[in-house]
Formats: structure tokens, C-alpha cells, sequence
């Protein structure tokens, strides 16, 4: 009998709680418009907004004909989707069948970060690039124009390379132009002919095009007493007919794999269909080898500094840098919005940022400097084992009094000779008018670094990047509440 009382009298409260909260909310707040994801309004705002073109026959996944066969599809699997994230992750963390391993071949292979991974039915191994600028998934496939596929041709592989075959994977499928990851679909003549891309990239005249295919990506993952199991995913590929430029020379022969926050990528779909947690990890070591976890999700606690859109669109792992500083000294004006990207070797700084860097830094080193005939590194210096010691860190300011310390900010050229990790003269890039420095020297300034990229999502991709280093951890989270994107700190002294 009291129980039910005490059930009864709390039902009570919490009705009363409902009507206060009601009538504050009706008092105090203001209506707000509800927008149907496949409205007229909400297609006519992403053509304004974004410049996309959208097709809006039944034919079309991208954006249905209302009351179609195609439209209820689509919020069928919307909600489908929303279901299994709302179940959480089907696995702890996820990894290549072939193993975590990454590894770097030096110049061999234009200074990037590859791993090997099992694509297809019978499945076949691929040593792709990993690149946190990008999107896509592509590999050499029905080539009019690849690289070198044979051992020969490198002097760091023991086997030869492979090429990709759709007709010859029984689990392939081509991607029509209606398909909703078919960026090219309304430059089709029919909807159904299979989908090409263009994948252009930093470096000059640098592309992959074909068309796109969904194969399946060999994955394994582990339980905690470190059992093995295979699972099997679904993803988009670029089967890469043409490459250009730096492709066919050295760089990401056997094929690319794209980290970044587009519904395409590796981590958002495997992420999207409850594979695993929406999160990745990269870590590095000294000697260039490192790991590879799919649904690592990193410490749990972060300060955070805002993330930042380029053009008003989040596609890219952009932060802010505040301020910089060499030993004691902080650069005034020193601020750059700056991309963390594993596809690029070495780390620029826009151009009136490297000047007053370069001349703090080369005032404070207090060695000899020395320099190599047509090399890019302006600051290199003889300096002994003891003088090395003298040389200042470097550190990056961010926002909320968060700072990133670089220690050693040189790499070794032969025994007794180092040259400056910024020390890179044409060192900026502009974008639609925006400077930003490409952020990412794996082997000299993030040795033995993890780095976790988190991905929510939600009405699409948002991302959430962490990354820790050996001698003292430092974490960077991507992270977004709807509309809200930050990226999140943790600095701890190991």
C-alpha cells in the first residue's frame, strides 16, 4: 500500500513538474519552423548553400520525388540507421584482416603512412595510403593509366602489387549516377549507368578518376581475452581507371584510402551501419611503423577550442592556432588556421607566419648554420649531440590557455647536421581566399603520437580528432552537437 502511494504521490509531482515546465516554456520562448528533410525549402537552401545539384525525379536517391517508392525508402532506412545508433556499436574496435600495422617506405613511397588491406571476394591485399585529407576509397583498377605495379620498380617492397578487378570479385556492384554517394549523378545521361568520380588532390595535377563500386573490406576485431574474428563490411571504392601526377610516381601506387568526414569514407560507414563506434586512431612510432583502430574512441575526458569550416562547410580537420611561440618567446600576429593531414609528408606554415618563425628561431639556435644546394629548408645547422640540447622547443597556442609543446622541432639530416621542421619556404597555400598551414609531420614532430578522429553523426558527418604523444600526451578531439563543432584538448605528462 505504500508503494503505491509512493507512486501515486511521485506521478503527482511529475505532472505538476510537466504543466511549470510548459507554461515557462510557452511564456519565455519562441516558435521555431520545422523543415522536412526532403522539402522544397530545405533542397532549395542546399543549392544556395552549397552549390549542389540535386535531382528530383523518382528515379533519383539523392533527393526522391515526394510520396515515391524511393522517398518512403529512404526514411526507412534513415530510421533503420538511427536504430543502430542508437544500440551502440556492434564491435569494441575494428582493424585490416591483414593486421593494424602501418608502415612508411620513406621517399620510396612519398613519405606517407600505408597499410595493407583485404578488399573483395576471393579477397585480395592492397597497400594503400592512409589519408586523413580525403575521402574516398580508390585503387588501380582496369588501368588506362597506373603506376608501377611491380617490386622491381621499388626498392622497398618484397612482392608485387595488384590491381583491383571488379568482374573478378563476386561481391562487387557498380554504384548508378542516382546512387546518393555519386557526386557526378546529375552530369549522367541516364540515372542508371554506373557512376564516375574525379578525386582531385593537393599536390599539382594530382587526380584518380573512374567510376564507383561497393565491395567488401575484409575487417577482424578481438574480444577481451584477444580471440579473433573476421567481419565482413560493405563499403564504396573508386576504381581508379586514370592517376595523374604524383600518383604515377611513387606516390600511393596500389591505391588510397580517404579518412575524412564525407559519407563516403571508411570510418562513416562502417560507422553508419553499427560496425563500430564513429571513431578512428592512428598511432606512430619512432621508426615510422604504427597502428590502425577503427572504432578507438580515446580518452573519455577533453578541454575543447573551436573547430573551424572552410567555407562555411566542415570538410576538413581544421583548427585554430592562436599564437606561436619559440622557447620563452611568443610571437605577436602569429595565428593561422591550420589542417591536420596524414596525406601530407611535411608541415607548412602560411607565409607571413614561417618569416617571423623562421628568424625567432634561427636567432635562438645560437649553433652553426650550414645549407644543401637546391634543398627547400632554408634553417639547417651543424650541431653536436650536446649543442642539439640548446635548440628551443617550439609551441602552439590555442584558445582557453591550451598549448601544445614541440620538443626536438628538427630532423637529422646525416650525424651531426638538422634542419628545421618548418623550415619549408613556399610554405602556404591560399584557398578561396583562406590561409591555413597543412599540420602534419609524422616522423619528426609526432613521433610516438596517437591519434584519435571521432565522427558523429547525425544529419551527416561531424568530426571528433584526439591525438597523445610518448612523452607527454597531448589530445585533440573533433567533436560537434549539431550544429556546434569543437575540437577538445588534453594535455597530460606521462
Amino acid at each position: 500500500m505504500e508503494f503505491r502511494f509512493l507512486v501515486y504521490l511521485l506521478t503527482i509531482i511529475l505532472i505538476l513538474l510537466t504543466r511549470t515546465s510548459l507554461a515557462i516554456t510557452f511564456s519565455t520562448s519562441s516558435s521555431s519552423k520545422l523543415i522536412h528533410r526532403f522539402s522544397d525549402e530545405l533542397k532549395a537552401f542546399r543549392v544556395f548553400k552549397h552549390g549542389e545539384k540535386v535531382i528530383s525525379d523518382s528515379s533519383s536517391s539523392s533527393w526522391p520525388k515526394r510520396k515515391s517508392v524511393e522517398y518512403y525508402e529512404l526514411l526507412v532506412n534513415s530510421d533503420l540507421q538511427r536504430q543502430k545508433m542508437k544500440l551502440g556499436a556492434q564491435y569494441k574496435f575494428l582493424f585490416p584482416s591483414k593486421g593494424s600495422k602501418t608502415m612508411s617506405f620513406g621517399n620510396d613511397f612519398g613519405w606517407l603512412h600505408y597499410t595493407w588491406v583485404d578488399i573483395g571476394t576471393p579477397n585480395v591485399s592492397f597497400l594503400v595510403a592512409l589519408d586523413t585529407g580525403s575521402d574516398l576509397l580508390w585503387l588501380p583498377c582496369n588501368c588506362i593509366q597506373c603506376a608501377p605495379l611491380s617490386a622491381s620498380y621499388y626498392s622497398s617492397l618484397d612482392r608485387d602489387l595488384t590491381e583491383y578487378s571488379p568482374s573478378v570479385s563476386s561481391t562487387s556492384k557498380h554504384l548508378s549516377c542516382s546512387h546518393e554517394f555519386c557526386e557526378l549523378g546529375p552530369n549522367c545521361k541516364s540515372p542508371k549507368q554506373p557512376c564516375p568520380y574525379i578525386a582531385n588532390y593537393f599536390s599539382e595535377n594530382t587526380s584518380s578518376s573512374g567510376f564507383l563500386v561497393e565491395d567488401t573490406l575484409h575487417l577482424a576485431t578481438t574480444d577481451d581475452h584477444a580471440n579473433k574474428s573476421l567481419v565482413h563490411a560493405p563499403i564504396v571504392i573508386g576504381c581508379g581507371r586514370k592517376q595523374t601526377g604524383g600518383y604515377l610516381d611513387g606516390i600511393a601506387p596500389n591505391g588510397l584510402i580517404g579518412l575524412g568526414l564525407g559519407d563516403v569514407s571508411v570510418p562513416s560507414v562502417l560507422a553508419k551501419a553499427g560496425l563500430m563506434h564513429n571513431s578512428f586512431s592512428l598511432c606512430f612510432n619512432e621508426d615510422d611503423s604504427g597502428r590502425i583502430f577503427f572504432g578507438d574512441q580515446g580518452a573519455a575526458t577533453q578541454q575543447s577550442t573551436p573547430f573551424l569550416p572552410l567555407n562555411e562547410i566542415h570538410m576538413s580537420y581544421m583548427v585554430e592556432v592562436e599564437g606561436y611561440c619559440i622557447g620563452s618567446s611568443c610571437l605577436k600576429q602569429s595565428g593561422f588556421q591550420a589542417q591536420f593531414d596524414s596525406g601530407t609528408s611535411f608541415t607548412f606554415l602560411p607565409d607571413e607566419v614561417y618569416k617571423k618563425v623562421s628568424v625567432e628561431f634561427d636567432k635562438r639556435v645560437n649553433v652553426k648554420r650550414t645549407s644543401y644546394e637546391g634543398s627547400p629548408w632554408e634553417y639547417c645547422y651543424e650541431a653536436s649531440s650536446q649543442e642539439l640540447h640548446k635548440i628551443p622547443n617550439m609551441t602552439l597556442k590555442f584558445n582557453l590557455n591550451n598549448s601544445f609543446v614541440v620538443h626536438n622541432p628538427f630532423f637529422l639530416v646525416y650525424e651531426d647536421q638538422v634542419c628545421s621542421i618548418f623550415d619549408l619556404s613556399v610554405s602556404y597555400l591560399r584557398t578561396e581566399g583562406v590561409t591555413y598551414g597543412l599540420f602534419f609531420r609524422m616522423d619528426t614532430f609526432y613521433n610516438h603520437c596517437k591519434f584519435v578522429f571521432r565522427l558523429f553523426t547525425w544529419l551527416s558527418s561531424f568530426p571528433f580528432f584526439l591525438y597523445s604523444c610518448k612523452v607527454q600526451f597531448f589530445y585533440i578531439f573533433f567533436h560537434m552537437h549539431i550544429d556546434i563543432l569543437v575540437v577538445t584538448l588534453l594535455h597530460i605528462i606521462t
